[in-house]
Order: C-alpha cells, then structure tokens, then sequence
C-alpha cells in the first residue's frame, strides 16, 4: 500500500483526488471516488450557492469519507459558493483559474484543507505565505483551463519552491504517471480524464464515447488569444473555434462563441457543437469502470512500478 503525506492530512486511503470538472464532478461522482479511497470533488463551476449545497448534501447521503469541493475562481458566483463551502464545513477546497488568497482565511477558520491548483511558481509561492495545506501543481497536459509548463517540468520545480506537500496533476493517467510523479517529488496526485468514464460519472454517453476513442493527439489547446487557454479533444466545435481564434473576430465575439459549449457536452452529448474538455491523457483511457476499480487499478500499477525502479540501478 502506498501511504504519504497527503493521506493522513486528507484522512483517505490513497493518494488521489478527483479533479473539479465542471457539469461533470458532482456530487454522486465525488461521493464514488471517495468511497474507493481517494478524495472525490464536486464542482461549484459557474452555479451559484443553491446548486453547491445540494451537490454537497447528494454526497453526503452517499458517503461517511472526507470530500471537497473545487471554487472557479473566475465564476461570478464566486464570493456566494466560497461562503456555502465554509458554511457546510467541507473536508476540502480546490481552486482554480486564479488566487484565493482573499477566501483563504475563512476556509480556514471553518476548519477546511485549502489545497490551490497552481500552474507556476509564482502563484506556489504566493499561497504557501497565504496559508494553503498543499498545493496541486497542474501542468498543461491536463484538460480544461491549461497553463504552459508540463508536468514533468512544473512538479519539481513546484516542489523546490514550497515546504508544503506537492499534489501532481495533468497527463496522469495509470500506475506509471502516479509512480513517475512520486519521483519528481509529489506525495499525491490530481486525475480528471480517467475519471470521466468511472460508471458513476454522470457525464453523457457521448463524452464517454470520445475519451476511449481517443488517441495521443485527440486534443487540442484554444483560447490562448484570450489569456486562458483550454485543452479540450478535437471536434467540429473546437477546430471551428482554433480558426475563428486567428481571424478577425473580436475577443467578445470568441468568448461568446464558447458560451454554453461545455453544458452542450457533457449534459446533451452534442457532438457538432459540444467542448469536450479533456487532458492529452485521454489516449490512455480505454474502458469504464467503477471509480473504486479505477483507485485499485492505478495504484496496483504504481507499486509495481515502483518496486521495480531500482532495477536500472548498479
């Protein structure tokens, strides 16, 4: 069994979180992955306070283990659903797409793990002085918003950065990424793309459909015009959206075109005009599973992997 530190500061029994996917990581998902071991994670999205709490109380009808919750930073709901989390005494909160440092104190207050996802240093540094309990270091392989440092390249530096434990996430797809992060010097992991065909996910069959017909370079990265870029597989919509990023369109005109294009995915399963968020892990998923199989399945692999490493070694 693989034990860290992230196990007895989250009180789970294995090493992994599931990523905050939005319209997808609610709280039946969350309540499966927590019951297999790890840390489930609803996310708060673009909804506003009513939605959070009922997402949070489904898990809690499911399950007696430690969950949390993920707060998008740039969603307008913001300061509403930051205040439900306190509220509800959630185990766990992520964050993503910006800086909690404002909210931190009232997490803490209530008691809660604040955990950021980060995508440089910079940011690392900011919130290990504002108070966080780890940090999640996101690299540009994973889905969704992306920054541009890989994995490989941003979890050492990360971890060279901070006295907090590092919490590995973006391309992480089996055993090996697990393994292969414990040696870049994270004690945990952050995976989203495998857990969208867990049986419990409620994503549509479609979205499902696409991951595990996915290959290694099923996706692709637009917005970066914007300033925040998103990696999502490639269909009609993202390809039409990557061309209209290099025309003459307005930046209000490209933001609006996205509008919607996610909820189109993985609530309707439209294929044409749907954004199918997902990490360049993708190519790596290949059947459902229960989300506990998942658990099981990944860190079996991990320490074989492991307990083989040293065989290089003379």
């Amino acid at each position: 069994m693989i034990k860290t530190p992230v196990c007895d500061i989250l009180g789970i029994e294995n090493p992994i979180l599931q990523g905050g996917m939005a319209w997808i990581a609610d709280g039946r998902l969350a309540a499966a992955v927590s019951n297999g071991g790890g840390l489930g994670i609803i996310s708060a999205m673009n909804a506003g306070a009513d939605y959070l709490r009922e997402q949070i109380r489904t898990a809690r009808s499911l399950t007696d283990k430690p969950f949390g919750v993920n707060i998008m930073l740039m969603s307008p709901f913001v300061e509403e659903v930051s205040r439900v989390a306190a509220e509800e005494k959630v185990a766990v909160v992520t964050t993503g797409a910006g800086n909690p440092a404002r909210f931190i104190p009232m997490w803490k207050d209530a008691g809660i793990k604040v955990i950021p996802v980060v995508a440089s240093v910079a940011l690392c540094k900011l919130l290990t002085r504002a108070g966080a309990d780890a940090i999640i270091a996101e690299g540009g392989e994973s889905g969704g918003h992306v920054g541009e440092t890989s994995t490989l390249v941003l979890v050492p530096q990360v971890c060279d950065a901070t006295r907090l434990p590092v919490i590995a996430a973006g391309g992480i797809a089996d055993g090996r990424g697990v393994a292969a992060c414990f040696l870049l010097g994270a004690v945990g992991v952050q995976l989203g793309t495998r857990f969208l065909v867990a049986d419990e996910c409620s994503v549509h069959e479609n979205y499902k459909d696409k991951i595990i017909a996915a290959n290694d370079i099923a996706t692709i990265t637009t917005g970066k015009r914007l300033g925040h870029p998103v990696r999502s597989l490639k269909t009609p919509f993202s390809r039409a959206y990557y061309k209209a990023e290099y025309s003459g369109m307005s930046d209000d005109e490209l933001e609006a075109l996205g509008g919607g294009a996610l909820r189109l995915a993985a609530v309707e399963g439209d294929l044409e005009k749907g954004c199918f968020l997902a990490g360049q892990a993708a190519g790596m998923v290949r059947r459902r599973q229960p989300a506990a199989e998942i658990i099981r399945e990944i860190f079996e692999e991990a320490e074989n992997v492991l307990s083989g490493a040293s065989r290089w070694i003379r």
